[in-house]
């Protein structure tokens, strides 16, 4: 079930210089939706059984995994992921681990959501991979414990079946079960390190908490908003405008390549469900000698619908956070920024509340979704 059978298997030992040179690796499909583990969107890994030489938190931490060869520390060579001790057998007669031995990690998504497609990530782990890896999912609501997770009456689905990988490569897998999980249980079998996991899938909110907030922000990633496309990626994607928070540095927003003809530059997303929004914010937190000149914002709903402008073109600031209240509500399902002519911008905040045949939409696919 790997993406790339070639990766299963040894890496070579390190040899020298740059320790990403032999790096296996490919451009997934999936990696296009939001990764559901971000610390930012609150994720985090809750247990583990094992992490004798490296913790179990690295699995989430932003960005690829470093390797230092002359970083040890009493336990041994310090490692940049999650990595147990070598297992052994119940006896001398029997020193291998059993079959069904094996290590887990027990991971709380930052948003719940259906899982389009996971990477586990082995960098810099050549000789001391796991020979094979599994992942489960649930859906458990609330906040509840590790104990409570492992307890005999949660239900755990397979999301990634028991699968050879290989060492210093990211292990990619497509995900079929169309399910909304709140909860993953990594595995790997019998031991091992793994340097990252990243899950990539759909935010599913609950249309219950959001009923309850009434105005929030209807293109959030959190609640369920995405980005569909952008005109240019150059230097940051463009699902960084719809993270949690304020940008809290320059490459924590979306950014694109100086223009040198008269055409502009453009996201456009997904919003939450049918929404009506009244108010808007466009951010250039950290984009000082490099933010749009200017900005417009429109709405459109449903997928064959006309776009409706509701933000006319405004000169923008940089490093500044812009407010607006629309001078009547305006509905839609989609949203789009148009920036002039290039430049970037750091988040959209669109401040509304579902519609009725919005909540009912989402409420019939928070139920088709097990939720």
């Amino acid at each position: 079930m790997t993406a790339i059978t070639s990766f299963t298997g040894d890496a070579n030992p390190y040899g020298g210089g740059d320790p990403y040179a032999d790096y296996r690796t490919a451009d997934f499909p999936f990696t296009r939706y939001a990764n559901l583990a971000d610390r930012r969107l609150g994720a985090g890994v809750v247990a583990a059984n094992d992490e004798f030489f490296a913790q179990r938190e690295n699995l989430l931490v932003p960005g690829r995994a470093e390797f230092d060869p002359e970083h040890f520390g009493h336990k041994g060579k310090i490692m940049d992921g999650w990595e147990t001790r070598r297992r052994r057998g119940a006896s001398a007669d029997h020193p291998w681990p059993a079959a069904e031995d094996h290590d887990w990690a027990l991971v709380r998504l930052g948003a719940p959501g259906v899982i389009r497609g996971i990477v586990v990530d082995t960098a810099h782990f050549r000789g001391n991979y796991p020979r094979a890896v599994s992942v489960e999912g649930a859906s458990v609501p609330g906040s509840p414990s590790p104990e409570e997770l492992l307890g005999d009456d949660v239900k755990w689905t397979t999301v990634v079946p028991r699968t050879p990988v290989g060492g210093h490569a990211a292990n990619g897998f497509q995900v079929s079960p169309d399910q909304r999980f709140t909860h993953l249980r990594v595995n790997q079998h019998p031991d091992g390190g793994i340097a990252r996991l990243r899950v990539y899938g759909e935010v599913v909110p609950d249309p219950e908490w959001l009923e309850v907030l009434g105005t929030f922000d209807v293109v959030a990633l959190e609640n369920g908003g995405r980005v569909e496309a952008a005109s240019n990626l150059f230097y940051s994607p463009a699902g960084n405008t719809i993270q949690p928070g304020r940008s809290r540095k320059m490459d924590d927003g979306w950014e694109t390549r100086r223009r040198r003809d008269q055409g502009h530059d453009w996201i456009r997303y997904r919003l939450t469900a049918q929404a009506e929004v009244r108010a808007l914010e466009v951010d250039t937190a950290y984009l000082k000698g490099n933010s749009a000149g200017w900005a417009s914002v429109s709405l459109r709903d449903g997928e064959d619908g006309e776009w409706r402008e509701v933000l006319a073109r405004t000169r923008l600031q940089p490093d500044t956070n812009h407010r607006f209240v629309l001078p009547a509500p305006a509905v839609g399902t989609h949203a789009r920024v148009d920036i002039f002519p290039d430049g970037g911008i750091s988040r959209l905040r669109l401040f509304g509340s579902l519609t009725q045949e919005g909540g009912n939409s989402l409420t019939a696919r928070h139920q088709e979704l097990g939720g």
